[in-house]
């Protein structure tokens, strides 16, 4: 049980991490689930072609990534609403899988092996990224453009940042971290391709970033608390007589009160948002 909630909550980091990347240069996608079920279907695909997982690995951070530019491309460079284009990018990768990954349905994977403590080297991978992440945004000069970008684009732009190549920057990493996300699910946590594979995890994902208030150490925290309830709701099934979908619920109803909880005014002044999230900017000619 320990293995499976250490897993399901790497899982969740990984996309929330590069979620919250792509938040902090200002840009909201709540596409994370389309573009982790491309992850999933692509790893299993080129994993089954070439017999190799690795190779699997890359090309669902570049599935993933694929998505994320055209995200990008609709909200940065056309100025769609990002609700809007995040909402389209989810529905795009869940139909674009469920009808090309018909063809590999009950399809098993080859597994990425485990190393130590019966964990694979992505999990290990899973936990490095969350001092780089906050390294790259608190102590380099890189990430105080994202966060400057994310807070201001005008200040950013006076100050001769490029707000759009920033941006797009952010946007794909966030895109490949979902689809390396998905990659874990399908190569390490549930070999076998569904078009159900990601059940909600990335809105689970989306969630944790404002759970952790924009910062990777508590993201990391959250992740292993919503992992753990992942888990536990699965083995509850088989100790109480209740629907097992409800059951299933129990993670997202935990997310939802604990996100209403922080948003009271007791934590307002701590929850702030990145100023600039969500919105379109266009340069004054």
């Amino acid at each position: 049980m320990i293995l499976q909630i250490l897993d399901v909550s790497a899982i969740l980091l990984i996309a929330g991490l590069g979620e919250l990347i792509s938040e902090r240069s200002g840009i909201l996608n709540i596409g994370v689930e389309g573009m982790m079920i491309m992850g999933s279907l692509s790893s299993i695909v080129f994993t089954k072609i070439t017999g190799n997982p690795w190779i699997g690995l890359l090309m669902a951070m570049i599935g993933g990534g694929v998505l994320s530019i055209l995200h990008g491309i609709l909200s940065i460079s056309l100025n769609v609403e990002q609700t809007v284009s995040g909402m389209g990018i989810w529905l795009f990768g869940i139909g674009l899988t469920a009808y090309v990954g018909s063809a590999f349905t009950g399809t098993h994977s080859h597994v990425i092996p485990a190393v130590v403590w019966g964990l694979t080297p992505l999990f290990f991978i899973a936990l490095a990224l969350v001092p780089l992440a906050w390294f790259i945004l608190f102590k380099t000069s890189f990430g105080l453009n994202i966060r400057t970008v994310g807070e201001d684009p005008a200040v950013a732009e006076v100050l001769g940042i490029n707000i759009k190549k920033i941006r797009y920057i952010c946007v794909f990493i966030g895109g490949m971290m979902a689809g390396l996300s998905g990659a874990y699910l399908s190569l390490v946590y549930a070999p076998i391709w569904s078009r159900r594979v990601t059940a909600g995890r990335g809105w689970l994902s989306l969630s944790l970033v404002t759970f952790s208030l924009w910062r990777p150490f508590i993201l990391l925290l959250g992740s292993f608390m919503f992992g753990f309830l992942w888990i536990f709701s699965i083995k509850l099934q088989f100790l109480v007589a209740l629907p097992t979908s409800l059951l299933r619920t129990i993670p997202f109803f935990s997310a939802i009160i604990t996100l209403i909880i922080i948003s009271s005014e007791r934590f307002g002044a701590r929850l702030r948002e990145p100023a600039a999230l969500g919105k379109s900017y266009i340069p004054e000619k």
